[in-house]
């Protein structure tokens, strides 16, 4: 078996190259004046050249800014103005793409798209002709000798939240102490199961919080550290048993996919090596979940939080069996509140805005944006948007995003139960529900669907289904179907871009 290599589809590197050459990328970004504090761009698929350009900016004191490499030119646009980064680092057709979006005078790197040197790569000469200042980022970096000047304690990135609600923010995280590292690492180990000697899949775009932060702790640490460049479901399972993957990080949509496999697919692979798959992102539907642990066995482990959060409750696969559907209790050092409309606290079993704080991930800064930052927080608790309980026993229950929920005829629905239940309906690939205007009842529910191929449910079918699996207030009103839905690698849904036709010169706001 391969050790200490990592994996990124065709790619296969030495670790020891790899920190290597993010030591020249420091002395190349140092030249070029990248220093303490200064962010530079990642627009790229998960690549090599990714775990390259972080580590150089780290080396450098600076901030890596990965940007969702999915976004289209004026969302380009925006973040870049907001982050006003000092380079950008990117594959050569995705700055093409966006091009429009990228400032004159800004150095920018061009990594070839994947499978193509340089000279073979056409959009990479094309690229080289396009902008003012425009290196190969491999010949660039080549150029230049290790850096072998002060250590820095490299910061940690600073992350776009996802825009599904409104125009994304960017997380800061100060530099951490010696002290601070190590127990954060602490928490990334009991979190991910990452260390010496595990054989690391991290699933999702290096552009979310949870595939960063574990994609850059196996790279670290792990055995092996394997990534996909893009999201294959049975690709995972080949991954798994060619590599005797111990350790997987994902999200609830990928096990959604994984279960739509032909099941003589499924059976084909030896999943066997698997000892912690640790999921994030969003709550798990709990059919999904409890076919996952018949199929993978008791490997499963969940865990709740986010960007400016951290980590602050989680359950293995034992406490979500006691705690069906729940996201976890409270892991150590976390402090949290149910608050209600008007900031009182809410007791068990009642539902409210989730506010938690876990110090082992640190504070954080909006950037540019102190007012968000107050707006989110209540006593040194930080809120995410989402509501739930808590119970007698501690266990943490969602119900939806905040401002997801839907109140129609006066009742509040979360239409995140929806979800998880119509995921589960045998021809849905994938589903969104969300509240439009409504002349009686002010909100109704209607569901966005995405068929799997090959099948031919209407709309009248879902709905009788649900009826049978659901309270009737809770099955959507209306039933559209879409070829795809806007859904981030990472699981969230662009719910945004769905409802906002409905609302145009309506009174709520989106």
């Amino acid at each position: 078996m391969l050790k200490d290599v990592v994996i990124i589809g065709d790619e296969v590197v030495a670790r020891d190259a790899l920190f290597a050459t993010g030591l020249k990328a420091t002395s190349a970004f140092l030249s070029i004046g990248i220093g303490p504090e200064d962010p530079v761009a990642l627009l790229m698929r998960n690549t090599i050249a990714f775990f390259e350009a972080s580590r150089g900016i780290g080396g450098t004191g600076g901030y890596a800014v990965p940007l969702n490499w999915h976004n289209k030119t004026d969302e380009i646009d925006y973040v870049i103005k907001d982050a006003r980064p000092k380079a950008i680092v990117g594959h050569s057709d995705i700055l093409l793409g966006v091009r429009d979006a990228i400032p004159g005078g800004l150095p920018v790197l061009l990594v070839p798209v994947e499978g193509k040197t340089a000279d073979t790569c056409a959009a990479t000469q094309e690229a080289l002709n396009v902008f003012e200042d425009a290196r190969v980022w491999g010949d660039w970096i080549e150029g230049f000798a290790p850096y072998d000047g002060p250590s820095r304690v490299p910061p940690a990135a600073i992350l776009y939240t996802s825009g599904t609600t409104g125009r994304p923010k960017a997380v800061r995280k100060p530099t951490m102490t010696p002290e601070q590292m190590a127990e954060f690492r602490r928490f990334i180990f009991d979190a991910y199961g990452i260390g010496p000697g595990a054989r690391v899949l991290v699933l999702g775009p290096l552009y979310h919080a949870a595939p960063d932060s574990a994609g850059r702790a196996a790279v670290d640490e792990a055995e092996i550290a394997v990534l996909q460049p893009k999201f294959d479901a049975e690709d995972v399972l080949r991954l798994v048993e060619k590599h005797r993957i111990t350790n997987i990080t994902t999200v609830p949509t990928v096990f959604v996919r994984l279960l739509k496999l032909p099941e003589a697919v499924r059976a084909k692979y030896d999943v066997s090596s698997l000892r912690k798959v640790t999921h994030t992102g969003g709550p798990c539907p709990i059919e999904v979940k409890r076919r996952m642990i018949d199929w993978f066995g008791p490997v499963l482990h969940e865990i709740y939080g986010g960007t400016e959060q951290g980590i602050s409750f989680a359950c293995d696969s034992a406490t979500w069996l006691k705690y069906p559907g729940s996201v976890g209790v409270p892991l150590e050092g976390t402090r949290w509140a149910i608050v209600d409309e008007d900031g009182n606290r809410l007791g068990p079993n009642e539902v409210g805005e989730i506010y938690a704080h876990n110090e082992a991930f640190g504070d954080f800064t909006y950037v540019g944006r102190p007012d968000a930052r107050a707006e989110c927080e209540i006593d040194g608790m930080i809120s995410l948007g989402d509501v739930g309980y808590v119970t007698e026993e501690g266990a943490l229950y969602l119900c939806d995003r905040k401002k997801d929920m839907v109140i129609s005829g006066g009742v509040n629905i979360y239409p995140a139960e929806t979800e998880m239940t119509l995921l589960t309906h045998p021809d849905v690939q994938d589903c969104a529900v969300f509240g439009i205007p409504d002349d009686e009842m002010g909100e109704s529910l209607m569901a966005a669907v995405q068929l799997r191929p090959g099948t031919s449910a209407d709309a009248d079918s879902i709905r009788d289904w649900l009826k049978q699996k659901m309270t009737g207030y809770k099955v959507p009103k209306s039933v559209i179907f879409h070829d795809s839905l806007p859904r981030e690698d990472s699981g969230k849904i662009f719910k945004r871009k769905l409802r906002e036709p409905y609302w145009q010169g309506k009174r709520a706001a989106i």
